[in-house]
């Protein structure tokens, strides 16, 4: 009885064992099914969006700046170094201006020490550190904190260079003003070589009867000096030199060098010069034909009926120009150029009295270079208009309010100040037009309504455009390029130009000129001249 109750026992715990280990079987399958459900979601975990980059105000210009992050850092130490020494050179000059130049040789040498620091950090490619750069700013700080005990601190720092800038404006305008004045000087002083040539063909021509004899009768018998079928050329001037550069440069790039006929008009002084130059040249001149006179032998030509004649008689204006002391120097020195008032830069209002005969003619001042042949000028239709001519209103300075005083009544009312303006030095004249619309009376009421000169103060440009005010035809830009006398001009513009103008004070013959546009004008002086080589001409 107690084996068979035994046994029952040890059935019964031997059941409970096995269904404790099916349970534990169970719970660990589990387990491990929940393990790797849970890794397979970690697997498809979706990225976290990154946060955007934080943009600044300034960040659009510092695009363009080279400029690294240690520099926009606000724990930077490279970027403090950089700010102490920019401070410290204002503080140098300061001391300097205050005559402590011990303190001002500390910071000059303080700031090399600190532009070492930074130099050596640029060198092994890594930030400054603190440690390393403490000692350098700690002394810096100290001498920047003894500049502000010496009171140079912002204030006076900002009125002292406040002093400065204005003594340095003042030095400048006094500067300025005599360089203008000796550069003016310059360009009006004759060179000594140009006298000299004036002189010996002078000499030439009363010496030498034969020259004078061959000249008189070639002029006698040249029935080109009226044909209107012909290039007709004047050129006012008392230059040998340049009127001779202005011939030939037209001559040697003329298809039709015989159609050319050049009237020349000088004065007393130099037309004996004048004649003897172009009687000797003659041949080299390859069948152009060229005239010579003299303004004093026009009889029209005198103080009743022309204004500048009447004004040069004037004693006030006689001052104003020659002695320029009526107004305590107020106006510049180039406004009081007495060659403002030589009938040789006024002839040119006078040119259908001068040629009585011509219907057409190209004026061309005395400081061009031709290159390239000028005979389509003639056949350009006008359009019913006196002047042809090429504008320079592209910029804004060359409107007619820079010329003119527009604060006068007699100008506000009749003119546009917005109107272009154009060049003098190589224009196409209409003299039947010309007449027709009486211009030169045109000239006349506005030169006498300007006799105190409160309507324009320069040259005959401002008269001119008066004068010609919708009188004038805009002709294509390349027949006449402007500023070799005073300006850098493009190549690819001189190249396509059909007239080179070296109009402002640097003449290619003076030394004072632009020295690579010369070879332009001296390629054709004819420097195998005996004249030109006993006159030392090179």
């Amino acid at each position: 009885m107690r084996r068979s109750q035994r046994g029952g026992d040890s059935f019964r715990r031997a059941g409970r064992r096995k269904i404790s280990n099916v349970v534990w079987w169970v719970l660990s399958g589990i387990a491990l099914l929940l393990f790797f459900l849970i890794l397979s979601k970690a697997g498809h975990i979706e990225p976290r969006p990154s946060i955007p980059k934080r943009r600044y105000r300034n960040d659009k210009f510092l695009e363009g700046m080279n400029m690294t992050e240690e520099m926009l850092s606000p724990t930077s130490v490279a970027r403090q170094v950089n700010d102490q020494i920019a401070l410290a050179k204002a503080f140098v000059v300061i001391a300097k201006e205050s005559k402590n130049l011990q303190f001002a040789w500390d910071l000059s040498a303080q700031i090399r020490n600190s532009q070492l620091l930074l130099s050596s950090a640029a060198t092994r490619r890594s930030p400054l550190t603190v440690l390393e750069s403490e000692p350098t700013i700690r002394d810096m700080a100290v001498l920047l904190y003894q500049a502000q005990q010496l009171h140079y601190d912002s204030a006076t720092m900002i009125m002292r260079l406040k002093a400065s800038i204005q003594a340095l404006e003042e030095q400048m305008s006094s500067v300025s003003e005599k360089s203008s004045k000796y550069g003016q000087i310059a360009a009006e002083e004759v060179p000594k070589s140009l006298y000299c040539l004036g002189v010996r063909l002078t000499t030439e021509w009363f010496q030498n009867l034969d020259l004078q004899r061959h000249l008189k009768e070639r002029s006698r018998v040249d029935s080109k000096l009226t044909d209107n079928s012909l290039y007709h050329f004047c050129v006012f001037s008392d230059n040998i030199i340049a009127t001779s550069v202005v011939v030939n440069s037209t001559a040697l790039n003329s298809k039709a060098p015989e159609k050319v006929v050049f009237h020349l008009v000088t004065n007393e002084i130099n037309y004996a010069a004048m004649k003897a130059w172009f009687a000797i040249n003659m041949d080299n001149l390859r069948g152009v034909t060229v005239e010579v006179q003299k303004f004093e032998d026009f009889s029209w030509l005198n103080a009743s009926y022309v204004p500048v004649l009447k004004q040069l008689q004037d004693s006030d204006t006689q001052s104003y120009y020659f002695s320029g002391h009526n107004d305590d120097g107020r106006t510049p020195i180039k406004f009081r150029n007495p060659k403002y008032l030589s009938m040789l830069n006024h002839l040119r209002f006078y040119i259908p009295e001068v040629f009585p005969a011509l219907k057409k003619v190209v004026f061309l001042d005395d400081d061009v270079v031709v290159q390239k042949d000028l005979s389509t000028l003639f056949s350009i239709d006008l359009n019913k208009n006196v002047n042809g001519a090429v504008e320079t209103c592209m910029e804004t300075f060359h409107r007619y309010h820079k010329y003119l005083n527009y604060s006068h009544p007699l100008i506000r009312s009749h003119f546009d100040p917005d109107a272009c303006g154009w060049a003098f030095g190589m224009n196409v004249f209409d003299l039947v037009e010309w007449r027709k619309r009486n211009v030169t009376g045109i000239y006349h009421y506005w030169q006498e309504k300007n006799v105190d000169r409160t309507l324009w103060k320069l040259g005959t440009l401002p008269p001119g455009l008066l004068t010609f005010y919708g009188l004038t035809e805009a002709l294509e830009a390349s027949w006449h390029i402007l500023g070799l006398g005073y300006t850098n001009v493009d190549a690819r513009v001189i190249e396509k130009g059909a007239v080179l103008h070296f109009n402002g004070n640097l003449k290619p013959w003076l030394k004072i000129g632009i020295e690579k546009y010369k070879p332009l004008w001296e390629r054709y002086v004819d420097y195998s001249s005996p004249f030109m080589q006993q006159c030392n001409f090179h």
